[in-house]
């Protein structure tokens, strides 16, 4: 009984957990958005692009900057996830190609999970998405 009782804040549970992990990718993007062209390069280098390492270093910290505003957001959910786990399989190649361990490994992993689950979860019913789909169905 009290599994049926918890289920009423699915929504306000998955609202927590879109604003938390979308903060922390802003917070994450938001110095390799002003880092330059020498840390888009080295960015870009580190997760293996030999072609163009500058404009993927940069494309990784605006993924992670506006993709963490639009899960926050729970706008565009699908794809932003979608984005925002190529940036994390990057960070694991990154991670792998410097030799670490499982320590370092492991955050890419396990946010990749997360944003695998949120995939088939969804946004929930506090997202802009849902309030989209909502005014769509009305016919706005």
């Amino acid at each position: 009984m009290i599994g049926h009782s918890l289920n009423r804040y699915r929504d306000a549970g998955l609202l927590i957990l879109r604003v938390g992990l979308g903060l922390s990718f802003m917070i994450h993007g938001f110095p390799k958005l002003l880092g330059g062209p020498a840390l888009w390069q080295s960015l870009g280098q580190k997760a293996g692009f030999d072609f163009l390492p500058t404009f993927f270093g940069l494309a990784a910290g605006l993924t992670e900057f506006a993709g963490g505003l639009l899960l926050a957001l729970g706008l565009l959910f699908r794809p932003t996830l979608f984005f925002l786990l190529l940036v994390m399989i990057g960070a694991l190649v990154g991670h792998v190609r410097a030799g670490a361990g499982y320590a370092l490994l492991s955050h890419p992993i396990e946010i990749g999970i997360v944003l695998l689950s949120f995939f088939l979860i969804g946004p929930g019913r506090f997202s802009a998405d849902a309030e989209l789909h909502k005014h769509r169905r009305v016919g706005f």
